[in-house]
Order: C-alpha cells, then structure tokens, then sequence
C-alpha cells in the first residue's frame, strides 16, 4: 500500500542527488558524505560491528533513504534484527534516486527497493521491518526491546517531535540491558532527555567539522 499524500515524503533535490525534506528544512545526510557519516555516528557510536551477534537488534528513529541500513547490512556477516520508524516514507523512485549517490551499496539497495514498500524486508543478513508511523505513536505499542539505536530524526530544532522527553523514555524503554544509542546531534536539552530516561550520556567527535555528537548507554 502506498502512503497516503499527507504521509508521503514532501521533498526538494540537492545537486541533483541529496534530497531535503520541504517539510522539515532539512537534507536527509550529510552533503559531507553520508554514508562515511553514518559509518562514523550511527555504526561506530554503537561500537558496531564488533558488538553484533546472530538475533542482535538495532532499532531506529527516522528511517529516510534507509542509508543507515544499508551500511549496517554491509557489515552484517550473520543474521540480526532492524526495526525502524517512519512517518513519511519515501516513494520508490525517490529512494532509487537518492541511493544513486552511494554506489557501492547498489545490491543492497536494490534489495531493499524491490520489496519497499512492504514492512518486513529482507537485506543481505538483516530481516528488516519498517513501521509506517509517528513513533510517537507507535513506539509505546512495539513490543519488541533494542541493543543499540539509531536515533536520526531531522535537526531537533525542526523536528522536535522526534526527541522529546516521553520518546525518549520510550526509547529507554524499549532498550535491552546495557544497550546502547548514538546520535549526531549533541543539543543539551537532547543529551538530558536521554539521561532523564537512564542513559549514560557522553559526547564525542562528530562527523566532518561537527564538533560533537552524542552516544550512550543503558
């Protein structure tokens, strides 16, 4: 089923490839080099892929052009689990044209586009399930628990929705024993919600200038 208008990603292109959301001011990765980004916030900031075992569970807030699981499907070599949620999800032609930007991953992404928009996909070793919805929503009825988070909502000063304190206790809630978070925004009132919630915040390097992203545990 496709979404509906008022859900459909609303966007505008970036040389061509890099797309912004109208709605939220705000490009979906890096013009820096997204996925040398996520590698170094989202894959590193967890400490992955050295913590990934088989039935390992990654959980993620803003699914966008599903670049984060492309690049954990890289480096995946054994079966594990990825729950992300999505309020506006991109057309299939829209992800083709944003994947063009990162070749390498052609064979997953190709994957990934053949069964979009269904919610449960499969991509490389990764069994994938996309939730269509507000998380602030969805994430107090999802039953399952996560060992690490991606948390990628747009800026949180256009996006506040997406890291308020109620989501980020339910963020806490659903996370396993000891799991884990990372995140490329280091906004104060971001880092004392997830610490709120019983992370261990700290900060550290950010991405290409960034002077700091944050990262966590359970």
């Amino acid at each position: 089923m496709q979404p509906s208008d008022q859900s459909r990603a609303d966007l505008d292109w970036r040389d061509g490839t890099v797309p912004v959301s109208r709605r939220f001011d705000d490009p979906y990765f890096s013009l820096g080099g997204g996925l040398d980004e996520t590698r170094h916030v989202f894959l590193a900031g967890n400490d992955l892929p050295q913590r990934l075992r088989p039935g390992f569970h990654v959980a993620e807030l803003g699914f966008g052009t599903g670049l984060n699981l492309l690049a954990l499907a890289q480096v995946a070599t054994m079966p594990i689990r990825f729950t992300s949620f999505e309020a506006f999800p991109m057309s299939v032609d829209e992800l083709a044209r944003a994947h063009g930007a990162f070749p390498e991953l052609e064979p997953l992404a190709r994957q990934l586009r053949d069964e979009w928009p269904q919610p449960r996909l499969r991509i490389g070793m990764v069994e994938a399930e996309v939730i269509h919805a507000d998380a602030r929503e969805a994430l107090p009825r999802w039953q399952g628990r996560a060992d690490a988070w991606f948390l990628d909502g747009f800026s949180p000063a256009r996006n506040p929705e997406l890291w308020g304190e109620a989501l980020m206790a339910q963020v806490a809630g659903h996370t396993a024993p000891g799991g884990t978070f990372a995140t490329y925004t280091a906004a104060g009132h971001v880092r004392r919600a997830l610490a709120a919630a019983g992370f261990a915040v700290s900060r550290a390097p950010g991405f290409a200038g960034k002077r700091h992203m944050s990262r966590g545990h359970l």
